[in-house]
């Protein structure tokens, strides 16, 4: 007994679920995107018409608009900030601090920072500035 088999090449292509995938991707990413947070402490910096990129350290210190004091992420003292450095220092073979600190924070605490630092062998310091519309 002979069968036959009817082989005939695909006329049409759906597309409608490749189109589907498509949109899903899309959608996905659209609202991915949307949740790229910057990390850190928030402080409203400085402006400055001329600034330059900075590039990532180990050694920021932020300071916010009421006093708080952050090395990283992690809350800090001015007692404490000397030795923390220190240490950072000591691991991380890095010579620069970033001192991000909100505009309406007093100069005298900036100095603190930085006379804590330099108590830690650092001997660089750079202010975080945002750029300024002109």
């Amino acid at each position: 007994m002979k069968f036959t088999t009817e082989n005939k090449p695909l006329a049409m292509f759906n597309f409608s679920s490749l189109t589907d995938i498509v949109m899903l991707l899309l959608i996905f990413f659209l609202l991915t995107s949307q949740f790229v947070v910057q990390t850190g402490v928030k402080v409203k910096l400085p402006g400055a018409k001329n600034n330059e990129q900075l590039s990532t350290s180990k050694f920021i210190v932020t300071l916010t608009q009421t006093g708080g004091i952050y090395l990283g992420e992690e809350a800090s003292t001015i007692e404490e900030l000397g030795a923390k450095l220190g240490i950072l220092k000591a691991a991380a073979k890095e010579e620069n601090l970033i001192i991000r600190a909100d505009k309406s924070v007093p100069i005298e605490l900036v100095i603190k920072v930085i006379d804590a630092a330099r108590g830690a062998g650092i001997e660089k310091f750079t202010l975080e500035t945002e750029k300024e519309n002109q």
